[in-house]
Parts: C-alpha cells; structure tokens; sequence
C-alpha cells in the first residue's frame, strides 16, 4: 500500500503544480526533490534510531509501522508550501517581462527570473524552515519514543528539503534548463484551467485600468 500512496500523493502534487505554474518541468522537478527530502529522512532516521550508528540512541529498535505515512504527510505539505512560495516569485518576474531578459543584462530571461525569485523567497523559505525545524527538534525531548523519531524524522526532512531541493536542487534545475522550464503543451495548456494563486491576473488589471484613466 506505501507504494500506492506514495504515488497518489507525489501524481496529485505534479498535477496541481503543472495547474499553478503551467509547466511540466518545474512540477516534475518538485515531485523528484520531494522524493529525495522523504529518502533522505528515512535513511538518516533508520541509520541513527534502528541500526544504533554511532550509538548517539541509547535503545535503538524497529521503526514504528505508521512513521512513514505520518512523515510523507507532514514533510509532503511543508515541502509544497516552500516550492510554491519560491518558484512563484520566479513565475512573476518571468511573467513581468514577457519572458524576455532584461536589456544589458547578460542572463537570458530564465535566468534572471530564477535569480530574483531567489533572491526574493530564499529568505523567507529560510526563516520558515528554520521555525519549523527548531518545533520538531523540541520532540527529541520528549519521553514517549515515538515522538522522539517522529521529531529526528521531520527535522532531517524539513532540513533537507528545505535547503538541498527547494534553495539547490530546484533554482539550479530551472537555471540550466532555461526557456525548456516553462514549457508547456499548447492543447494542455488549452484544456487545464487557469489558476491564479498570487492574483497576478488582478494586478495586471489594475494596472491596466491606471493607463486607460
């Protein structure tokens, strides 16, 4: 069943994504490095609270059944939150400039949109991360053994994620790709509706309704 619900999980992650962004690469990229954050947590989580390395655990033991739903739950929704936070400060400024790069700049326009939509989100993406892996180290704490792994788990996955794949993996996906980055079929791009997360769509409005006054 675990190979099932991850699937449902990171397909229905890939589909919203591709409806919020209109790309395939940038969701594909998501789902990957959400792959790899819960990988590394569970590796890491079994090395240290089951196989004893290093003997930092005084009583290491099998992992409860549950762990790995409860962890590609929690780390799925925080890991989602993060990457739409960034990549849309890059969708915008892509957006802003009509996917053309900025004149005398020496970066193409995906370039320079994944340079400022960093440079804007990587520090709250920080803080945001930071806050929750300081909540989820605070259950080592704790007497009851499974919030003591629940806790390590979370934290190692957040840790990861937040800045492997959200502030590494994903920019510098994005970077090297270049214009194939927001590539999108134009029949599907045709029959999926349009979502407009940020309100980008109002704003352009407004200001057009500015110059008509």
């Amino acid at each position: 069943a675990m190979p099932i619900y991850l699937a449902v999980v990171v397909g229905l992650a890939i589909f919203l994504l591709i409806l919020v962004f209109r790309s395939i690469m940038v969701p594909l990229v998501a789902g990957l490095g959400f792959l790899l954050s819960v990988g590394a947590a569970f590796g890491v989580t079994v090395l240290f609270w089951q196989e004893g390395l290093w003997d930092i655990v005084n009583t290491p033991g099998p992992l409860i059944s549950f762990m790995p739903i409860f962890l590609i739950g929690v780390t799925f929704g925080l890991a989602m939150d993060y990457q739409v936070f960034l990549v849309t400060r890059m969708r915008e400024h892509y957006s802003h400039h009509g996917g053309k790069g900025i004149e005398g700049s020496k970066y193409s326009a995906v370039e320079q949109s994944v340079i400022e939509g960093y440079t804007q989100g990587s520090r709250v993406v920080t803080a945001a991360a930071l806050i929750m892996i300081a909540v989820f180290v605070a259950f080592i704490d704790q007497p009851l053994p499974f919030i003591k792994v629940f806790g390590f788990a979370l934290g190692v996955g957040v840790f990861f994620d937040a800045f492997f794949i959200r502030m590494g993996l994903v920019p510098a996906s994005m970077f090297l790709m270049g214009r194939a980055t927001w590539w999108m079929p134009r029949w599907l791009d045709k029959i999926l509706p349009s979502l407009d997360v940020e309100g980008s769509a109002l704003e352009k409005e407004w200001e057009r309704s500015q110059v008509r006054q």
